[in-house]
């Protein structure tokens, strides 16, 4: 496995983006990290914070919205040298409106979870920006976590028609589960993953959930009661019951996808059966569709014509 110096972290500002490019400073090697971030402003102050939290001034800010294929395009344009691995961490429940159509023809919470993400792991490879591991910040929810009220992805019969309805929200009814929405989104994103392991064997392809975590700004766009409870009253008691853990923990999980070479391409890997928190197995063992070598391929089909017709 390649030895890993650099890496851009998407969502970097805050949460676990943030938290991993803390705990990255410290890994011996690593010379530059990327500071993956929406806001100027945000962006800065998290470079400043990450600088003097670690004494390092390793730091570079890169601004870039995953929710606009554009704004990500234009970010890969202004890297002049290649990036190691890329954590694409940067995703959530999708804003305000997440249902909303964007340019690209995508929901807002696809685009910013799946769609983005596409565009710059594919921008990369084109460009031979990238040189080894491409690591996407996948959920406990795309294969359901029943004590917490969370469902597992249904798929009908995973085609390119039915990974298409996902993208663009039509398979959704206007009173579907906001978690249900973003668990079958966050599958279809495992499932491309897995697709371009085998398109592009020269790198490491790894989906790993960082967990059902505290201190994030996941759910802050949760209708008001899924908001409260998974927010505020779920982290206080969740953590009692091993359903949440800490950022650090969650952070650790990326830094362990990364270096670790047991962790193979291609593969998902989150939490045993039953729970959002601790060790975690690769999902293939729990749930066999995973390995659907067609499911795979047809969400990258889905995906890329929606990211291609741009380009």
């Amino acid at each position: 496995m390649k030895t890993i110096k650099t890496v851009l972290i998407t969502g970097a500002n805050a949460g676990i983006g943030f938290e991993s490019a803390r705990q990255l400073a410290f890994e011996e090697g690593i010379s530059k990290i990327y500071l993956g971030c929406r806001s100027q402003h945000k962006a800065q102050l998290a470079k400043q914070q990450l600088v003097e939290a670690t004494g390092k001034d390793i730091f570079e800010v890169l601004i870039i919205d995953v929710a606009d294929a554009q704004s990500v395009r234009e970010a890969v344009q202004r890297l002049s040298t290649p990036i190691d691995a890329v954590v694409l961490n940067a995703g959530g429940t999708g804003g305000q409106t997440p249902n909303q159509l964007t340019a690209d023809g995508v929901t807002t919470i696809f685009a910013a979870n799946v769609l983005g993400h596409s565009v710059l792991v594919d921008e990369l490879i084109k460009r031979q920006l990238v040189t080894s591991t491409i690591l996407y910040a996948g959920s406990e929810t795309a294969r359901g976590v029943p004590k917490m009220g969370v469902a597992k992805a249904q798929l009908k019969d995973a085609s390119v028609e039915e990974f298409t309805a996902i993208a663009n929200g039509r398979k959704f009814g206007a009173k579907a589960d906001p978690l249900d929405i973003y668990g079958t989104i966050k599958l279809t994103g495992t499932l491309w993953m897995s697709s371009m392991a085998r398109q592009h064997p020269h790198l490491r392809f790894i989906t790993m959930s960082p967990g059902g975590t505290t201190g994030t700004n996941g759910m802050d766009d949760l209708p008001f009661m899924k908001k409260l409870f998974f927010k505020y009253i779920g982290e206080l008691i969740m953590p009692m019951l091993g359903m949440m853990h800490s950022v650090d923990k969650a952070a650790k999980r990326y830094l362990d996808g990364l270096f670790d070479p047991r962790f193979e391409t291609g593969q998902f890997y989150a939490s045993q059966a039953g729970s959002p928190t601790g060790p975690v197995v690769n999902q293939l063992s729990l749930e066999s569709s995973l390995g659907d070598v067609s499911a795979q391929d047809n969400a990258r089909y889905a995906i890329e014509q929606f990211s291609h017709d741009r380009l």
